[in-house]
């Protein structure tokens, strides 16, 4: 059996319960080096085989899989996060089943999950914003067009953005472009739920400058929209004495 699992946003017991105890019965774990805290590696057992895919490709990640299987062995293959945001499992999977091996999926926390408990943040406030935009700009691997920034932002719900830090200046005059203002709330967090988090928030206009001033050139989070500094917003109904739901009358 495969698992794939979610190692959540950084802190090694931010794992669910449901991954760690994968990942002490695993023969053999293919991480990804590049992003997973090594401190996770430390719920392995002594025996287990361990691969950095931080330094392979597809290929020979399948092939790590494939050997393992056939000789009878476990192995989890740990993504960042939860794989399914730029976790690239669907390519894994799609080999998988081509060729009759049995995999599952454990899920985790996202970055972009802890990214809001670093900042205290509620993505979906009642009369500020009800969706969040999960998203990235494009760079070395493109984007589609009928998903760029300038689109989203025309929206002005909460954006999340990923895999983008390199790229600031230029993600500022698309949210721009696209329908914010320059003095909209930001927030840059740098490596979510880790020993060494480090948050700053900003504002549209001022990504690039904050990024620069505390030296931060990738493993981070941008968010974009009101909710991240709003003083002033409504009520939710669901608690609201007056309304009425399917556990309780309004009393009022």
């Amino acid at each position: 059996m495969i698992h794939f699992v979610g190692a959540g946003s950084g802190a090694p017991d931010l794992i669910t319960v449901r991954g760690k105890k994968y990942l002490e019965e695993a023969d053999v774990v293919i991480y990804a080096g590049s992003l997973v805290n090594p401190k996770l590696l430390e719920y392995t057992k002594d025996i287990c085989t361990i691969y950095n895919s931080a330094k392979m490709t597809l290929e020979e990640v399948l092939s790590v899989m494939e050997k393992a299987e056939a000789a009878g062995k476990t192995t989890v293959r740990l993504h960042t996060g939860d794989p399914c945001i730029y976790g690239a499992i669907r390519e894994q999977m799609d080999v998988l089943d081509e060729k009759g091996i049995a995999y599952d999926y454990c899920p985790g926390v996202s970055a972009f999950c802890g990214a809001a408990s670093a900042l205290n943040l509620e993505y979906t406030l009642p009369d500020i914003s009800q969706s969040v935009i999960i998203t990235r700009m494009e760079g070395r691997t493109p984007v589609p067009p009928k998903e760029s920034i300038q689109s989203f932002a025309a929206h002005q719900a909460t954006m999340v953005v990923f895999l983008s830090t390199g790229m600031l200046e230029e993600l500022s005059r698309r949210l721009i472009e696209g329908g914010y203002t320059a003095d909209t709330p930001a927030a840059i967090v740098y490596k979510a739920t880790w020993e060494d988090e480090k948050k700053f928030v900003c504002t549209v206009g001022t990504l690039a400058q904050t990024a620069k001033e505390n030296h931060i050139t990738k493993t981070a989070l941008m968010i974009i929209g009101d909710c991240v500094n709003a003083a002033h917003y409504d009520r939710s109904k669901l608690y609201d004495p007056g309304f009425t739901t399917e556990f309780r009358e309004a009393t009022k």
